[in-house]
Parts: C-alpha cells; structure tokens; sequence
C-alpha cells in the first residue's frame, strides 16, 4: 500500500510522475488548518512536501502518521525541529542544489548596488540622459575592495571565490568556526563581528535566521560599519533590524543596501526601502532560476522518497 503525501506546492511534471509512482499525492495550493479537506488529508498523511507555511506543534498535533517532512529550500526557521524530533518525524531540506545561484545573486546585488545599475537604468528610460554623465550619476567600484561574510557555509565559501578571484576583493569572514581551507583559498581572515563590520566595503549576510542571529544587524552594528559601506544580505531578512537599516539609510551612516530577504515578506509597498535610490530590492530570487528550482523540486521529492523509505542518506536536519 502506497504511503499518502500531501502536496502544498506544484511540481514539474516529471517530478510529479515520479512522486506519485512511489505514494498517492493530496495536492493542496497552501498549509491551511482552516481547511475541512486539508485537515482531512493531513490526518492521513505520512509525508508532507512544499516550501513555505508554519509547521509548528499545534500543526503536527493534527498529523498522527506524519513521519517526513520534505522543504523545497535550505532554510527552515519556519519549522518547529523540536517538534518533529520529538515525534521522531525527519525534516529533509535542500542544501546543496542552491548554493551557486544564491551566490550569483549576492554578487548581482553587489555590484547593482555599488554601480547604481537599477537607478541608472531607470534614469535612461525616464529620458534624463540628456547630455555626458557628470559625477553625481558615479558608482562606486568593487574590485579590490574588502568584502565582510558573515557565514561561512557553502554559499558563504561561493561568494568568497566569486569575490577573491573575480574581483580580486580581500576577504574578511565571521563564523561559528575558523577554515584553514577558506583562509588558505582565499586569502581570507577570520575575525570578530565588530572587525569585520569596521574594515569591509561590502557586509554579505548569508546566515540562517536562529535566536542567535536574530537581529544580529542592529543600530550599534550600523555605527561601527563605513559610511561609504553596503550592506548586502541573501541570508535572512530577520537578521537584520529592518527599522535600524532605514535609519542608517536615511541618516547616510552607510552608502546603500542590496536585500533578497525581509523581516516580512512580501516587502510592503509602503515601505521606506522602496523609495531610496541607494537601495537594491529584489523579491526573494536568490534561489530563483529554472535550473535550481527544479532541481531543489527534484532534491526534495528524492529525499522525501528517501525519509519514508527508511533509506536516508544525507539532508536530514535533525537525525
């Protein structure tokens, strides 16, 4: 007898063939409690595969055969681990597929801040370029500059490769843990968070959101950064005090910020980020291209395959 999952996200439609083949799929557009059909569903449900939506205790309780739970991401702090573990339920999640685009996109969000390349393009179009470029439309360059990491996990290491080698950028980094392997590559040196935040040009936030390293990016941090600084974070939005960085922004403390992530997503349109020129948005894309989403879709439902076989291998969080 197949084991039953419940589907809160669309899949390819390979993805879904080869899902459906190993378990009978209840497909639902979102987690919703409020929902007859899908608590209905829930109760039965051995797996549970998506992206997104609060699994937390009061949700598991109305899940009595759940035993996986399968994120189309890597992150996972909308996930109550404690829980799952206590009910011995595996939360699978998708590190690895990820880590090149979401560092493609940090150095996107680099170099479109620095270079004003959003801003200036939109000059173009609204017809204001009217005669030879004077300063006030200057960039800044990023070449040879210092770049800050905070995190040094696998996209942390992939953008200081991007930034080392194509840019010749010195890196300065703060983790939980020293690598002799990131300092031997690139040149890099671990130092504390105040160091870091003082010398970098550029302050790159690829951390997970913990209770550690929520609002580790705060009104005493932006004082210590460069007024000619950025801050560019892909990590999570939380980790940075959003109203702190619209002060620093208004107050010119630092020169500009490129964010994916927010303290809450989507961004409001009334948000003072919106109207700054010196800022970078973009709606959580760092993940965002054909190739990585579906393979993130397709890591998922192989570890999902995976955790209710009884055959799991790697991306497990918690066992």
């Amino acid at each position: 007898m197949k084991p039953t999952v419940l589907l809160y996200q669309s899949l390819p439609e390979a993805l879904y063939k080869k899902l459906s083949s190993f378990a009978d799929i209840k497909q639902f557009d979102t987690l919703s409690l409020d929902s007859n059909d899908f608590c209905s569903a829930l109760a039965n449900a051995s797996g549970l595969l998506g992206a997104g939506g609060n699994i937390d205790k009061n949700f598991i309780d109305h899940a009595p055969h759940l035993k996986a739970v399968s994120t189309v991401s890597v992150g996972y702090d909308n996930v109550d681990v404690n829980a799952l573990t206590k009910r011995n339920i595996k939360l699978m999640h998708t590190p690895t597929v990820l880590t090149d685009t979401v560092a493609d996109t940090m150095m996107a969000l680099v170099l479109a801040v620095s270079r004003r390349i959003p801003e200036l393009a939109d000059n173009i179009k609204q017809g204001l370029w009217v005669k030879g470029i004077t300063p006030d439309w200057y960039g800044t360059d990023v070449h040879h500059k210092t770049m800050g990491i905070l995190g040094m996990g696998r996209i942390g290491k992939a953008l200081a490769q991007r930034a080392y080698f194509g840019f010749n950028m010195n890196i300065l980094y703060h983790s939980r843990t020293e690598y002799t392997d990131v300092n031997d590559r690139f040149d890099a040196k671990y130092c504390d968070l105040d160091m870091l935040l003082q010398q970098s040009d550029f302050v790159c936030i690829t951390l997970p959101l913990t209770p550690e390293t929520h609002h580790l990016i705060s009104k005493n941090q932006f004082s210590m950064m460069k007024p000619d600084a950025y801050l560019i974070n892909a990590g999570r939005g939380a980790v940075v005090d959003e109203k702190a960085l619209i002060n620093a922004l208004e107050q010119k403390d630092i020169a500009g910020a490129g964010l994916d992530v927010f303290e809450t997503e989507p961004l409001s349109p009334s948000s003072p980020l919106l109207s700054m020129k010196n800022v970078v948005a973009v709606p959580h894309i760092g993940s965002a291209t054909k190739e990585t989403r579906y393979a993130m879709a397709e890591c998922a439902v192989d570890n999902l395959i995976a955790a209710l076989s009884d055959n799991v291998k790697e991306n497990c969080v918690n066992f």
